[in-house]
């Protein structure tokens, strides 16, 4: 009986010690980048829903030159692939640079008011910008939240989510 517990137990212990490497890995590879650019930052890992999510934050404006959306969107893909390179897993992480994910969650949640106003006001869809997967899957959360459809249409730097009733 205490093998089968113990079997039962170990592809738990693993999985905990990938996530735990993984958000080790990633935090070391954001606190090197900060040094590299002399930026003062503090680093908050979590795990959520398999997902570990990184937060750098400060108390003044330093960090403001790396949380433009597309720079945190390329330092997130920069740490996912140190992580990948240092694991041999795909990573799935989440990085936020100075409350840059919540800036962007609320003009993404403006985009689809403003797109939704349009399908109320007769339209029978609206396309909105070209994002990334991580904002794409955002919006398809919030126009469900609001009875509505959406799909992602498009190849690539062109992938784009168009809102229908």
């Amino acid at each position: 009986m205490t093998d089968d517990t113990t079997t039962a137990e170990a592809p738990e212990t693993d999985h905990d010690e990938v996530e735990r490497d993984e958000a080790d890995i990633a935090g070391d590879y954001i606190e090197e980048l900060l040094d590299i650019c002399d930026l003062d930052g503090d680093i908050e890992i979590e795990e959520r829903g398999g997902r570990v999510y990184l937060s750098v934050t400060d108390d003044g404006d330093s960090l403001r030159v790396l949380s433009k959306p597309e720079t945190v969107t390329a330092l997130q893909e920069l740490t996912r692939i140190a992580v990948q390179a240092e694991t041999g897993e795909f990573s799935r992480l989440i990085l936020d640079v100075a409350g840059s994910r919540d800036t962007r969650a609320s003009e993404l949640q403006r985009l689809v008011d403003t797109a939704i106003e349009r399908i109320e006001g007769g339209s029978s869809s609206a396309a909105l910008p070209p994002m990334s997967s991580y904002e794409r899957k955002l919006v398809h959360d919030l126009v469900a939240e609001k009875g509505f459809h959406s799909e992602s249409e498009g190849e690539g730097r062109d992938r784009h989510t168009v809102v229908t009733r």
